[in-house]
């Protein structure tokens, strides 16, 4: 069986895995989090209890209760809950080596970038991977930690730091899934060395017969609060590939940046609504945030094609077949490739009339063909172009 068309399985079942296995942790994260904001006063009294929530759903009542550090005694049975986060990274970890690093010449390297032999491109990534973590770890464990504004601040240059050296070492897809995989590592990496850890030390104590570390819980409380901020701007970076507009600019780490903090804002303002509040202003700004980006990143108008004669259907059909068929086929010849991507096949005259408006963002952004591997000059955009704004005509 032809290896490509196992590698498209492989891609499919494992990013149906992550998507599964995100929306299981995303889910847990966001509930316990809302959980947490909404507690009421403990109405018995109960000292030891930090807050309770009554609620339905489903057709049933619900009594939750949180401790503010422990039970007086450890309950027989325990639910924890980790293997969600996981399996979220084990399977995207695992789609990041399918794509960006088994074909780091066609989606991780850009010439026009920073042309890397594709084994260093796979090294400088990883080392980003756990660099991130390490660096982001180290941070909260120092005199920044204990300090939330400060620790903040902290956080933003790091991400900065990350969005920059990634737009200028990586293609401009590769660079927003790395910033986007170094921020998942990081946040599976506070669910594996902090989080549970801590809870496994809490529980230890109790069955020791000691009172358990505050410490433990108060970290684990802080990086839960870090990982459901991170949430959304991750999805926005998992998706990205789909967009190139946003990170086929020249500036596309400036936009990562700002898409990165409309996610917080909305994120902010959902958590603050948990709290009985209603910041408006929170989400108008993500709005706005997101519109300039909009006007910003708009193509370029048409004069820019003023003066270039529309090219003939033949010339066309010649630029397609030698620039973008190769993968864009019924029967792509590229290596690596099993299927056109998204199913854009412009190997005939019918299909490539049909395809005609889809082509144009790809083209203008520079996004297709990835890394410019078939050479397509920029003449050869402009044709395409000018064809397509005269309403890809037949002749």
């Amino acid at each position: 069986m032809d290896s490509a068309y196992l590698a498209e399985w492989a891609n499919l079942l494992v990013r149906w895995l992550h998507l599964i296995a995100g929306i299981a942790w995303i889910g847990t994260s966001f509930y316990f989090i809302g959980l947490d904001n909404q507690l009421d006063p403990p109405r018995d009294g109960n000292p030891r209890v930090k807050g309770e929530q009554w609620s339905i759903h489903g057709g049933g009542f619900y009594h939750k209760q949180k401790y503010a550090l422990a039970p007086a005694e450890l309950p027989e049975k325990l639910h924890w809950f980790k293997w969600e986060a996981y399996w979220t990274w084990i399977s995207g970890f695992t789609l990041f080596v399918l794509i960006y690093w088994w074909n780091a010449s066609t989606y991780l390297v850009d010439p026009q970038v920073l042309d890397l032999p594709p084994w260093l491109a796979v090294v400088l990534s990883a080392s980003m991977l756990a660099g991130g973590w390490v660096i982001y770890d180290q941070i909260c464990r120092s005199n920044f930690g204990e300090d939330e504004r400060k620790l903040s601040i902290a956080m933003v240059a790091l991400l900065i730091v990350a969005a920059v050296l990634a737009c200028n070492l990586f293609s401009g897809r590769g660079a927003f899934l790395q910033v986007g995989a170094m921020t998942g590592t990081i946040m599976v990496a506070n669910v594996a060395m902090v989080i549970m850890p801590g809870q496994r030390r809490m529980v230890a104590a109790m069955q020791a017969g000691r009172e358990p570390d505050p410490k433990d819980g108060r970290w684990g409380k802080q990086r839960s609060v870090h990982n459901t901020y991170l949430t959304l701007p991750v999805l926005f970076l998992m998706i990205s590939p789909h967009y190139p507009m946003t990170w086929g600019s020249r500036w596309n780490w400036v936009v990562l940046l700002a898409i990165v903090l409309a996610g917080a804002l909305v994120r902010q303002y959902f958590v603050s609504r948990q709290f009985g509040r209603n910041p408006i202003a929170l989400p108008l700004t993500a709005a706005a945030v997101v519109g300039g980006l909009m006007i910003v990143l708009r193509p370029a108008p048409g004069p820019q094609l003023a003066g270039i004669d529309v090219p003939s259907f033949t010339e066309v059909q010649a630029i397609a077949a030698s620039r973008c068929a190769s993968c864009h086929a019924a029967r792509p010849t590229f290596d690596g490739i099993a299927a056109a991507p998204k199913g854009v096949m412009l190997d005939t005259p019918q299909n490539l009339r049909r395809w005609a408006q889809s082509m144009r963002q790809q083209i203008a952004t520079e996004a297709m063909p990835p890394g410019n591997l078939t050479e397509i000059t920029p003449e050869e955009r402009a044709k395409l172009l000018a064809w397509i704004a005269a309403g890809a005509p037949a002749n």
